[in-house]
């Protein structure tokens, strides 16, 4: 008797667990889940089969850091001096409106799913349950958490709201979008930065964060400035003075983490915190992370691409930039270019990005019981065929622009290169026009 599936991917090539290849695999998939994989799944039916010949099958990316509504900065912020954060992103973040915010979620979920991205981690901005509905649409997984900020030089007061205001919005979304898209989309807590919310803020969105079990997503070491700030008006380090308010957690999820110290490594690995990087935007503006040394002391370390503004939303650029600068800075000078191994780089993308959106042991994996949130990467091109190594000449050649498929939750959203849940052609014309429209409105 044959068993029934809803998907049934056959001959496709995977990575076993020491990232070697192995060619001529299946995999099912039933009610969003993997239910098998193996060399021979002959005896299932399946409803839809996909045909994966020449292509590698990978679990999908996750985007552990992004700001979905600036995508319509695009090819705006390069080549300008500091501070782009005052200057720039200020005056645009607080002209968006609401219908500026859902063609901005859109734009960035067609990308994402073009490039193999299946789940984002939006630290938040404005509308965010415009970015909720879109994310729904699209058939994405997102974690989600809204911009709060109760201080800060510079921020102007359309931006700051009361501790009692930040937390009465955040969980009217929360109600409203925690769960839903049959469990795609989740609400957290958000800190934007340190220099921006003040410690009682800080203190009582640990707690509600906590009593509702649910996540926090900040920005924490992202720039010199930051810890500047923390030591002058806290004589702390900002993992010190987070550490302090009750905020370090299994449950925090904190973005960039590129001017940590020796302690702050510790510490935060002591905590179990979630740590992501965004490699271009770090090596553009901030520096070199530790990462080698944050992966030795234990830390959880994903990846993401930090929003739109100036990079492609493309993990394997993320991936390539991250072990190209690992290797310059902390490599060269010791004569070690294995010091941050491709193996490492593509779990941060995938098993890392998983487990700093609360989904370890969820996602991230090509197993049985895991979600079925997986993509097919066409091998058979001039810059990748034929390698040695594919797991190699992934990280070093490949592009977003090579996924042909992409399944999330067990549904197909793109198929040959077509996105099935959006309008791509409509979405790209709405985007040019707001792009214009916003510019004009914050003077940037």
């Amino acid at each position: 008797m044959s068993a029934q599936c809803d998907i049934l991917i056959t001959n496709c090539a995977m990575f076993d667990e020491e990232w070697q290849v192995v060619q001529n695999q299946s995999v099912t998939v039933s009610k969003g889940l993997i239910s098998a994989v193996g060399r021979d799944l002959t005896g299932y039916r399946a409803a839809e089969t996909i045909n994966a010949e020449n292509k590698l099958l990978l679990p999908g990316f996750v985007d552990g850091h992004t700001h979905v509504c600036q995508q319509l900065l695009r090819g705006r912020v390069t080549d300008e001096y500091p501070m782009v954060w005052s200057r720039i992103l200020v005056p645009f973040e607080s002209s968006l409106t609401a219908d500026d915010v859902r063609v901005s979620a859109r734009l960035a979920c067609l990308e994402m799913i073009k490039a193999g991205i299946t789940a984002f981690a939006d630290s938040g901005g404005v509308y965010m349950e415009e970015v909720a509905q879109t994310a729904a649409d699209s058939g994405m997984r997102a974690v989600l958490a809204r911009s709060t900020m109760d201080m800060g030089a510079g921020i102007p007061d359309s931006m700051k709201e009361s501790r009692a205001e930040h937390m009465r919005r955040t969980e009217e979304l929360y109600n409203a979008w925690d769960g839903k898209a049959d469990g795609r989309v989740n609400i957290w807590y958000g800190l934007r930065q340190v220099m921006t919310c003040s410690a009682e803020l800080i203190k009582e969105t640990a707690l509600r964060a906590r009593d509702k079990k649910t996540g926090i997503h900040a920005h924490l070491c992202e720039h010199k400035d930051e810890v500047s700030f923390c030591l002058q008006n806290y004589k702390r380090r900002p993992a010190e003075f987070l550490d302090d308010c009750g905020a370090l957690g299994s449950d925090l999820l904190t973005a960039h983490n590129v001017t940590l110290s020796e302690s702050d490594i510790t510490l935060l690995a002591k905590r179990g915190v979630k740590l992501i990087h965004c490699p271009q935007a770090n090596l553009a503006n901030h520096g070199f992370p530790k990462t080698p040394r944050i992966l030795e002391a234990g830390c959880s370390v994903g990846l993401g691409n930090d929003g739109a503004a100036a990079v492609a939303l493309d993990m394997f650029e993320q991936m390539r930039i991250l072990k190209s600068g690992v290797i310059a800075y902390w490599g060269l000078p010791v004569f070690d270019p294995a010091v941050l191994p491709t193996a490492a780089l593509l779990k941060m993308a995938s098993q890392g990005g998983a487990a700093a959106i609360g989904k370890e042991g969820q996602l991230g994996k090509v197993l049985p019981g895991f979600k079925a949130d997986l993509i097919l990467i066409d091998l058979r091109q001039p810059h990748l065929y034929p390698s040695r190594n594919i797991s190699h000449t992934l990280v070093a050649c490949g592009s977003g622009r090579d996924v042909t498929d992409s399944i999330i939750d067990g549904r197909v959203v793109m198929r040959d290169r077509k996105v099935l849940t959006l309008d791509e052609d409509k979405i790209l014309a709405d985007g040019a026009v707001r792009m214009d429209n916003i510019a004009r409105r914050a003077g940037i």
